[in-house]
């Protein structure tokens, strides 16, 4: 029978980021249930880097994993994690006083920010309409992640400091063993055992915290629909931000020579493989042509996966407070690959019974914002 310090179940972004960090201090496995680590959200992200995002607890993660993205451990990856971009966040005349907000929490964080009127606006991206982008903020410091360089990078980092991953993995069953611990049961019958299960499982967060006997968290799936169209003829767009409205109704921004955009949907849905649907796509069409003149002749690709979010949208890390040695790292909602970093690090120490890391602490981040004990 295996055993191993630290059993980690998902082996998607958190699962591999908590696992890397993780393996450099103890034995660490990662069971992932489908053939290819990441499948139903991390390999479907087509994620930024944008410290607007999220609530106040996701943009001090955002923040505090800055330093790595620009500096990761040699080897890591064979090119650079970010490309700049810029984000660009439109409002309607009836909208500035949420644009307002964001550039007031934009301010606390430290982030370089610039407001514009709606002639800059349109000098960044000439097919906006005037009244969907009657004022705007730009972020210049916005990027694209290479998504698959991040996940595989911190795959390879924990495989690199010993840890074990196991494909078409799932685990079936989870047993509390006399005197602390747990046995796994995969679902090819193989039996593992663990000190502490890691519960970063994504869509099936709750499902495996019922194996556990623990309470679940309230987590949520949401299905994200993305769609990739062809943009306007005889129009360079290559130097485009990213386009968010200020109410997250639909953003949109180039990709490999064609714009990728999304409805900013959050439907929920049971953990699936997510498919996308008819009316997501026309509703995304719909708004993308009402906030810019950007005709659609034909949709090239559609897509879409789940984002796990917590009740009030903050991601969940930390012990659970009723069942011994099971550690939450769930939760991520839409933010997980631009706080990667910063949560894998908090989520080490954490199970490792350490103090906040101080260059994270140093950005606000605190355990009891993200712990499983807020829930009750």
């Amino acid at each position: 029978m295996t055993a191993c310090d630290f059993l980690i179940v998902g082996g998607g972004i958190a699962g591999a980021s908590i696992g890397a960090e993780l393996a450099a201090h103890a034995s660490v496995t990662i069971v992932e249930q489908e053939s290819a680590a990441g499948y139903h959200t991390s390999g479907r992200s087509a994620a930024m880097y944008i410290l607007s995002y999220g609530d106040p607890a996701v943009r001090r993660l955002t923040a505090a994993s800055r330093d790595f993205f620009h500096a990761p451990p040699p080897g890591f990856a064979d090119y650079p994690l970010l490309t700049p971009r810029g984000c660009l966040t439109i409002a309607r005349a009836e909208q500035k006083g949420e644009l307002a907000a964001l550039a007031a929490s934009l301010e606390a964080l430290g982030a370089s920010f610039d407001t514009l009127d709606s002639d800059q606006a349109r000098k960044l991206v000439p097919p906006l309409h005037a009244e969907a982008a009657a004022a705007a903020l730009y972020e210049p410091e916005s990027f694209d992640i290479d998504v698959g360089a991040l996940h595989q990078g911190y795959l390879r980092l924990a495989r690199a400091r010993g840890a074990s991953l196991r494909l078409d993995a799932g685990v079936s069953a989870l047993e509390a063993r006399p005197g602390g611990g747990w046995r796994a049961q995969l679902a090819d019958g193989e039996s593992l055992e663990a000190s502490v299960v890691v519960n970063a499982a994504g869509a099936w967060a709750d499902t495996l915290a019922a194996l556990a006997g623990a309470a679940p968290k309230g987590l949520t799936p949401k299905r994200r629909t993305a769609i990739l169209i062809d943009p306007p003829q005889g129009v360079a767009i290559d130097a485009w931000p990213n386009v968010i409205d200020v109410a997250e109704q639909f953003y949109f921004k180039p990709q490999s020579g064609l714009i990728l955009a999304s409805p900013a949907d959050e439907t929920p849905s049971p953990p699936l493989d997510a498919a996308p649907e008819e009316l997501d796509i026309a509703i995304c069409v719909e708004r993308i042509q009402a906030a810019a003149d950007i005709p659609v002749r034909r949709v090239a690709r559609a897509w879409a996966g789940l984002r796990t979010f917590a009740p009030d949208l903050t991601p969940v890390i930390g012990y659970d407070p009723h069942t011994d040695g099971f550690f939450w790292c769930a939760g991520q909602g839409g933010y997980g690959m631009q706080t990667a970093p910063a949560a894998a690090r908090l989520g080490a120490a954490l199970a490792l019974m350490q103090d906040v890391p101080a260059d994270l602490a140093g950005h606000g981040v605190k355990a009891a914002d993200y712990s499983p004990a807020r829930f009750g």
